[in-house]
């Protein structure tokens, strides 16, 4: 299974998982309905051999298929890394299974027959979750490529600054002059594109929490 690039890299898409033909055309017409995109697949063997879309999506899945179920499939895209959300909607759905999949992350866990309109915002909340998700991780790897141009001296102050230490505590721990910090706290705020120790803050927050 592997990610494409597309030209419409920022629309939305649902990616549909259902053995029901009948079930995926008439979600895709629903779909469709509301101005969202959809690729449909029969199998949780047919999504592991495709090439899913890079854009903001989310995971319709049912839970009884023939092979893997809906429930197999949502742990496999966890094991390799795919955070799409995923949406369960399935006639064949219980408690356990609901608890399973919203213990492992699912938006919602939906039962045939369902509402247009509650499928719709369950949809809605999933693409909603994804681009939130796709942002912080396009913003963190920003901040990652502007940390790596630090020295190492530019590093250490960086982490006395985000821990609120001041200017003359940062100089005595490091056994540097207070004018020294001052220098390397400039340079440090002009390479990470901060303009504020707020600005700083969020950057810092941002990064993971093995580089931090």
């Amino acid at each position: 299974m592997g990610v494409a690039q597309s030209e419409t890299a920022e629309c939305p898409m649902a990616i549909l998982v259902d053995d029901d033909a009948e079930v995926r055309d008439a979600l895709k017409e629903l779909l469709n309905s509301v101005g969202i995109e959809s690729i449909s697949f029969s199998s949780t063997q047919e999504v592991l051999d495709a090439e899913l879309p890079d854009r903001p999506a989310c995971f319709v899945l049912d839970v009884r298929m023939p092979g893997q179920s809906g429930l197999d499939l949502q742990h496999l895209l966890l094991t390799k890394g795919i955070q799409t959300p995923v949406v369960f909607l399935t006639g064949h759905g219980d408690i356990a299974m609901s608890v399973q999949a919203m213990k492992t992350g699912a938006v919602d866990f939906l039962t045939k027959p369902v509402r247009d309109q509650t499928f719709l915002d369950a949809v809605s909340v999933a693409v909603a979750t994804d681009k939130a998700r796709r942002a912080a991780s396009t913003a963190a790897r920003k901040t990652m490529a502007l940390y790596e141009t630090l020295t190492p001296r530019e590093r250490e102050v960086l982490r006395f600054v985000v821990a609120g230490a001041m200017n003359k505590q940062i100089a005595f721990d490091l056994g540097i002059s207070e004018i020294t910090v001052k220098l390397h706290r400039s340079n440090m705020m002009k390479k990470m594109n901060a303009r504020s120790l707020t600005h700083l803050l969020g950057a810092w927050q941002s990064m993971p929490a093995e580089m931090r």
